[in-house]
């Protein structure tokens, strides 16, 4: 026995018109777009945690560039007015003056 319509009703359609309907309000959903915001301290907390790892790595001394100084104030003529100015003002650069 195969049963078609039950008080005219076909019981097949309506389970694959539901679906349909279903399907297309999961679909209207996924249409919006996703953000995030990420606040400045959360900014802050992520530069200061990078910068903390670079200088983990970052060696203390460059013994290549100390050697090549002590060279070089071994000669006595590289000690100079020149030499020493240029050296100040390097400095006072390095801090902001």
């Amino acid at each position: 026995m195969m049963v078609q319509n039950i008080n005219g009703i076909n019981p097949i359609n309506n389970v694959q018109n539901s679906r349909r309907t279903n399907g297309m309000e999961r679909t209207s959903i996924t249409d919006t777009s996703d953000s995030i915001n990420v606040s400045d301290e959360a900014k802050e907390a992520a530069r200061a945690y990078f910068l903390s790892q670079v200088a983990e790595e970052t060696p203390d001394v460059r013994s290549d560039l100390v050697a090549s100084v002590k060279e070089k104030i071994k000669d006595p003529n590289y000690l100079n007015s020149v030499t020493i100015g240029s050296a100040a003002d390097r400095i006072l650069d390095s801090w902001g003056f």
